[in-house]
């Protein structure tokens, strides 16, 4: 992971100095909670063993779900999270990924904000 971050950063990062602390925060923030992450999504969504789910979606699911979950909700708000989730699987992940990534994102919110 370490070596495809440098090379991404290096290859379309110059300038984005200022992001290059964000995506290193996301990057191992994902990776150090990415047992509890999975337990949520098969949890989030039962009818989709996570083999099953595309790369695309579990990967945009991860992001989400470690946003919502774990990050700065100052720096990125849930809603923004949901969103920017949305995003990357419009634009990467398959015809109907992003409608996938925001019904499961968008329950998961749902519960939570019921819980406060």
């Amino acid at each position: 992971m370490v070596k495809i971050i440098e090379r991404n950063l290096a290859e379309f990062g110059p300038g984005m100095d200022e992001e290059t602390d964000f995506i290193w925060r996301l990057a191992n923030g994902v990776s150090e909670h990415l047992t509890e992450i999975d337990a949520l999504i098969v949890k989030a969504a039962p009818d989709w063993p996570m083999e099953q789910i595309a790369i695309i979606d579990r990967n945009a699911l991860r992001i989400g779900f470690y946003e919502l979950m774990y990050a700065d909700k100052q720096e990125v708000p849930p809603p923004v999270a949901i969103n920017e989730a949305i995003e990357i699987a419009k634009n990467y992940g398959g015809p109907n990924s992003g409608k996938f990534i925001n019904g499961v994102l968008g329950t998961v919110y749902s519960k939570m904000q019921k819980k406060k």
